[in-house]
């Protein structure tokens, strides 16, 4: 089935549903990195939820500036909503303050903050290592995985301590190293939520010239690389022969906007979650030589080299002067619900109203030819009973091992922060598809020494 994802879609849904419409008690809800732009996104859609009694929103940033800034946008929010008298807002650099009594987490946090960027950019590319993200896989997100999964632990371990019986949404990259994590080092109710299912499917349907709300599509794999196994029209119709005729078709608009997962489609038989660039780390294929670059990656999200590395300083600048703008009313506050999935989540479970989303979860046999103990991104079913994972099933063959050849490196990396070992780091990086593509192991070995060196600030207690 299709996910519905707009405003009007979940209301339409929860009436055909006939299912009560108030939540039954006031909630808690800790913004874990207050300073991201999930704050006044996420939060505002748990603002803007029909029939909520309201609690607290908890925002805990270590970043006093941008907390302060966070707080005053969300207090300027809840009034705007007309909701002062149903939410309360603490603000803490000291999550040990606000966790007790929690229900819900929403993790968006950023270790290092910019510091590492270039690093994480440009010590691959002396090695010929080409990134256009770099923050989920490969050098990059290896580096970060690393800087951000032990301080991820320690969150969690005061979460067990202090509120064992909260939700935890995280949003926060590489996400399925994240979610590696939490299952290996806690028992708490944990999911990664991404939004590429729900925008990848909204962009097929629109390429497929067919009314989202017709459209019936199945999705699995993992982050990022989830394969639409199938994509129907309102008849049960596959709508794959319009694609894949627009993707023949290399002059089309389908192909020039999306040349990687395009291509891939052609020669897999599905389409991917990830913008073309993005996934275009995740393969051996498109990055390893000057002229597949020159084919198969554009500017921007499509594949463009050193694009994150180039443009994120001044991305989160000018996250936080469109807060200012918005504070001082330059910048209008959107009072519209949007279509991540972390408020429609808490409405679900509190209202005890079935939602379907698709998560980041431990596979255990829902995706059965994945390995059993990694991270899957799969649909789930949502509800009083709270994430439960729905069994997929078998993957084709050559989807399945693409997947598995991430997980693998996924698979070494997270347990290197969880031990702080470089060895299992630097073996996490010799799975990596596009690294070894372009690097010996010798290489490989130097350049995680690099690596180590220069962001050594930022990962205390690596062997």
């Amino acid at each position: 089935m299709a996910l519905a994802t707009s405003h009007a879609d979940h209301t339409k849904a929860d009436t055909q549903l006939g299912l009560p419409g108030t939540m039954p008690r006031k909630i808690n809800v800790t913004m874990m990195g207050a300073g991201s732009f999930f704050t006044n996104s996420i939060l505002k859609d748990v603002v803007l939820t029909p029939g909520t009694l309201g609690g607290e929103l908890r925002l805990i940033d270590i970043d006093g500036e941008r907390l302060a800034l966070a707080e005053k946008l969300m207090h300027k929010i809840v009034e705007e909503a007309g909701a002062s008298d149903k939410w309360v807002i603490s603000a803490s650099t000291n999550r040990a303050e606000l966790l007790p009594g929690t229900d819900y987490i929403v993790n968006a946090i950023e270790v290092s903050g910019v510091a590492c960027v270039r690093y994480d950019n440009d010590i691959p590319l002396e090695f010929g290592v080409s990134q256009n993200i770099g923050d989920t896989i490969g050098p990059g997100g290896l580096m970060k995985a690393l800087r951000t999964l032990p301080v991820y632990i320690e969150i969690l371990r005061d979460v067990q301590r202090l509120c064992p019986k909260a939700i935890v949404l995280n949003y926060t990259n590489p996400m399925n190293m994240m979610c590696l994590a939490a299952a290996r080092t806690s028992s708490l109710h944990t999911v990664g939520l991404c939004h590429s299912v729900q925008g990848t499917s909204h962009m097929l349907a629109d390429y497929a010239e067919t009314p989202y709300e017709q459209i019936q599509w199945k999705c699995a794999g993992i982050n990022h690389l989830a394969w639409f196994t199938e994509f129907n029209g309102p008849n049960g119709e596959s709508l794959y022969p319009i694609l894949m005729a627009k993707a023949t078709d290399r002059s089309s608009d389908f192909a020039k906007n999306e040349p990687v997962r395009s291509d891939m489609m052609l020669h897999f038989g599905a389409f991917i979650t990830e913008s073309s660039g993005h996934l275009s780390e995740y393969l051996p294929y498109y990055r390893k030589r000057k002229d597949l670059l020159e084919k198969y990656t554009d500017t921007g999200y499509r594949g463009q080299e050193s694009f994150y590395a180039d443009n994120w300083p001044n991305w989160r600048k000018g996250q936080d002067e469109s807060r200012a703008k918005q504070l001082s009313g330059e910048e209008k506050i959107k009072l519209e619900r949007s279509w991540e999935y972390g408020a429609w989540i808490i409405e679900a479970i509190e209202k005890n109203q079935n939602f379907k989303i698709h998560g980041n979860v431990e596979n255990n046999g829902c995706i059965e030819n994945l390995p059993a103990d990694g991270c899957v991104e799969v649909a789930c079913l949502v509800n009083h009973n709270g994430i439960q994972p729905i069994r997929y099933g078998r993957l084709p063959k050559q989807m399945a091992a693409i997947c598995d050849s991430n997980m693998r490196m996924f698979d070494l990396a997270a347990d290197a922060a969880i031990q702080k070992s470089k060895q299992l780091a630097t073996w996490a990086l010799m799975m990596d598809p596009l690294t070894a593509a372009v690097c010996s192991p010798a290489e490989i070995t130097e350049m995680v020494d690099r690596l180590f060196k220069a962001e050594a600030e930022f990962l205390p207690g690596f062997k």
